[in-house]
Parts: structure tokens; C-alpha cells; sequence
């Protein structure tokens, strides 16, 4: 059984019936069959369940009904509303970020995601541990020449977590420092990354399955994708890029939650583009943007960031007049962003642009290219370098990272105008030295 409290005074969720369904797609992700689900509107919260006695009656009368054994709460509970809940209707009660860590315990596959997801878990059994099962109570024997009654079950699973706790905490700096080599190393490759943000089920993977031609999990569920996957890819211009898929991201979030995956997401944070892909098909898509748009906050990444490209998926299933009308305002904004232009009227998320794209079908796909080519490119500048005629590798080298807006030849030397990011003319006058 799902359960979604919502206050009578909030009048903008009670209008709003995408969060129960989100909650029963959080159920069904973890393969839980879902027998009743029902928004609860409450008066007031109640410190001891959050629900009101006869709205705990009235569940309990359900649960016994249809033999439920496990009710999700689509709502943050303490752990004495827990403990209260599950005395009243006799059955285990889960709230919504003890389900969230339920799928992310189930999908975690790598070393790393299973780090990650445990130290979320542990900090979240840590503050069930006050007198949420009794036999915790117990007291064993301290040694013969303590005082004292000795140290209670309770004490040593408190101690057993922190201790736990901080290890795993260890072992994630040890990811984050090795994160951080391989990011320069991409750094001295000249490789820039471009990373995919956006909400569960946005479409993330299989936009990444298009462009790489990789075969990363793809299905129609929450956080089918949870361990992160690398990969490299070619742009039109022929600059290579390496391409980032994170975990997706989800309205009400705990921040604790975001911390335990801050080494997944440094990716996010260090990314030359960001990509910000959204189900541009789904009823909330605009809470969808705002809930993806308030995690980046949290991160230090403002709506204004002219690295956000907001990607527009799923157009296939909009109808045909729709369709041209996206893609026609996302190329009016896309050229004005690209000029520098403030477009009045424009939303600050569309910053670095946007493009309407089907990772399904393919459509939209060289767009969204050029479009992150030219952000990579927003900040060339034309260079006059001289080359020997016969100094392939430096001329092989322009070629690959910058464009070669004109050339003109002598018996000796080659002059060129190149249109080239300052990291990378710097990295050219470090390599040949003949720049002028």
C-alpha cells in the first residue's frame, strides 16, 4: 500500500496527483505489487504518526483486508512516527527515503555505487536505532575491571555504525582522490567532459546509448541507472569529448543522500557542458526541472551556468504541432545564446541553449552535437601561428583541436589563422613553442 500525506494548506500539491504516482513507480521499481494507493489529506501533522488516528484506523483496516505487509509513506518520518506506524497497522512501514535507499541498495552494481549507497543507508538506520526495536535495550557485560553495568545492544550498534561509517567515508575519499587523477589526466589528454543531468527516467541512458553506441541498462523504471559510466565520443568538429551518465536525480532528495554520492557526482561539478535532459512528454515535466535544477544548486551549480544545455527528450510521442513548435523556439534560443544575445523572455536554465532531441529514435541528435561542439567552442579565439611546412605533428595537432579559418603557404613556412580555446593555444606553445 502507497500512502501520499498531503497538507490541506499546501493547495499546490492537492491539485497535483504526480507525486502518489511517483510513488507507486518508486514501489514497482523494486518489484513491490501495489494493491491500494491513496492521497491522504491531513488538517495537521501529528508528532507521533503524522497521520490522524482515524486516518491510522482506516489503513489499519486496509492492511488487514487485503493482507499488506509493507505500506510506503510517501512522506519523511521520524523514527518514533516509524515505530507508532507500525504498531497501529501491524505491519513494516517504509517512508519515502527508506524506499529510495531500497532501489538504490537493489541497482548498485560497482564497487563504488555499493560504497555509496551504504554510507547513505547507515546514516539512515543510525537515527532509527533510538528505540525503534526493543531488544536493542539490552545490556552486556562490561570487562572485570570497568565499572559500570556495562555497554546496552544499543551503544554497541551505535558504535559499530560510526565506526562503519567513517570507514566507508575512507574508502570514498580514496574514489574522490582517484577521480580527481583521471579527470587530469583527461585534463593533459585535452579531452573535455560533458556530462548528463536530469530526473529519474529522463532518458539519460539511452541518450547516452546514442551517442556512444554503448549498451548501458536501459529501462522504463525510477534510477534504472545508478553506477556511473564513462565514454568517449567524436563531435562534427572532430574534437573528442568523454561523456559522463549519472545517477538521476528526484523531487525531496535528502541531502545526506546527495552527499554519500558527491564523488559520482563531482563529474557533474568539473564538466566543460552539462546537458540537463528532460521527459519534455511527462505531465510535471516543469517539477521535474525545477527539483534537477535545485539538486545542481545544492552542488554550487546556479540555473544561470552557461555550461547548462537543457535537452529536451522524448519528442517522438508529442504530437506534430508540438514538435515544430520546440524546435523552433529551441533554435531561436540556441542562436541568441550562441551570439551572447540576452533573449528577453528566456529561462536562465537555457543559459548554454537548447536542443529538442528523441534519444529513441535519433532525432535531434546532430543538433544537440553542434550545439555542444559550439559551447565548447564559445570561448575561441583566432590565433596567427607559423609553422614549418614540413612540422606535421604541430599541423596534425591544430587540426584536431581548433579549425583552421586560413592558410597561406611559402616555400618554408605555413601561416595559419586558428580559432582555438586559451587552454589550448597555451598547450601549443608548450608543446612546439612557434607560436606568434
Amino acid at each position: 500500500m502507497v500512502l501520499n500525506p498531503v497538507l490541506k494548506s499546501d493547495k499546490a500539491r492537492m491539485a497535483d496527483d504526480g507525486a502518489l504516482d511517483e510513488a507507486v513507480g518508486l514501489a514497482r521499481a523494486i518489484d513491490l505489487n501495489v494493491v491500494h494507493a491513496a492521497t491522504l489529506f491531513l488538517a495537521r501533522t501529528v508528532p507521533a504518526t503524522l497521520l490522524g488516528s482515524g486516518q491510522v484506523e482506516q489503513c489499519a483496516e486496509l492492511v488487514r483486508e487485503h493482507h499488506i505487509v509493507v505500506v510506503i509513506v510517501n512522506h519523511a518520518l521520524s523514527p518514533v512516527q516509524q515505530r507508532n506506524l507500525e504498531q497501529g497497522l501491524k505491519c513494516k512501514v517504509i517512508d519515502r527515503e527508506g524506499l529510495i535507499l531500497e532501489i538504490f541498495g537493489d541497482r548498485a552494481r560497482t564497487r563504488e555505487g555499493k560504497l555509496q549507497v551504504e554510507l547513505a543507508a547507515l546514516d539512515y538506520q543510525k537515527s532509527r536505532l533510538v528505540r525503534s526495536w526493543t531488544h536493542l535495550e539490552r545490556q552486556r557485560g562490561g570487562f572485570g575491571f570497568m565499572g559500570g553495568p556495562g555497554e546496552s545492544q544499543l551503544e554497541v550498534d551505535r558504535r559499530l555504525i560510526t565506526d562503519r561509517i567513517a570507514r566507508i567515508k575512507q574508502d570514498l575519499e580514496q574514489v574522490r582522490r582517484m577521480r580527481g587523477l583521471q579527470r587530469e589526466a583527461r585534463q593533459r589528454a585535452e579531452k573535455p567532459t560533458v556530462a548528463l543531468v536530469g530526473y529519474t527516467n529522463a532518458g539519460k541512458s539511452t541518450l547516452f546509448n546514442r551517442l556512444t553506441g554503448a549498451d548501458v541498462l536501459v529501462k522504463n523504471m525510477l534510477f534504472a541507472t545508478l553506477d556511473p559510466t564513462m565514454r568517449g565520443i567524436k563531435l562534427p568538429g572532430g574534437r573528442e569529448v568523454v561523456l559522463s551518465d549519472t545517477v538521476g536525480f528526484i523531487s525531496d532528495l535528502p541531502t545526506h543522500l546527495i552527499e554519500a554520492f558527491r564523488a559520482t557526482l563531482e563529474e557533474v561539478m568539473f564538466a566543460d557542458v552539462i546537458l540537463h535532459v528532460r521527459d519534455i512528454s511527462h505531465f510535471d515535466t516543469k517539477a521535474q526541472r525545477d527539483a534537477v535544477l535545485s539538486v545542481l544548486s545544492d552542488l554550487g551549480i546556479a540555473a544561470t551556468d552557461e555550461r547548462l544545455i537543457e535537452v529536451q527528450n522524448k519528442i517522438d510521442v508529442m504530437p506534430v504541432e508540438e514538435r515544430a513548435r520546440l524546435a523552433k523556439h529551441s533554435a531561436k534560443i540556441s542562436a541568441e545564446t550562441k551570439r551572447g544575445v540576452a533573449l528577453e523572455g528566456v529561462r536562465p536554465e537555457a543559459a548554454g541553449g537548447m536542443a529538442c532531441v528523441s534519444a529513441l529514435t535519433g532525432e535531434g541528435i546532430p543538433r544537440l552535437l553542434e550545439l555542444i561542439d559550439a559551447r565548447l567552442s564559445v570561448r575561441r579565439r583566432i590565433y596567427d601561428i607559423v609553422l614549418d611546412i614540413a612540422d606535421g605533428a604541430g599541423l596534425s595537432w591544430l587540426h584536431a583541436r581548433g579549425r583552421i579559418v586560413k592558410r597561406r603557404d611559402t616555400k618554408t613556412q605555413a601561416h595559419l589563422k586558428v580559432e582555438l580555446d586559451p587552454a589550448d593555444f597555451g598547450r601549443f606553445e608548450s608543446k612546439f613553442r612557434r607560436s606568434k
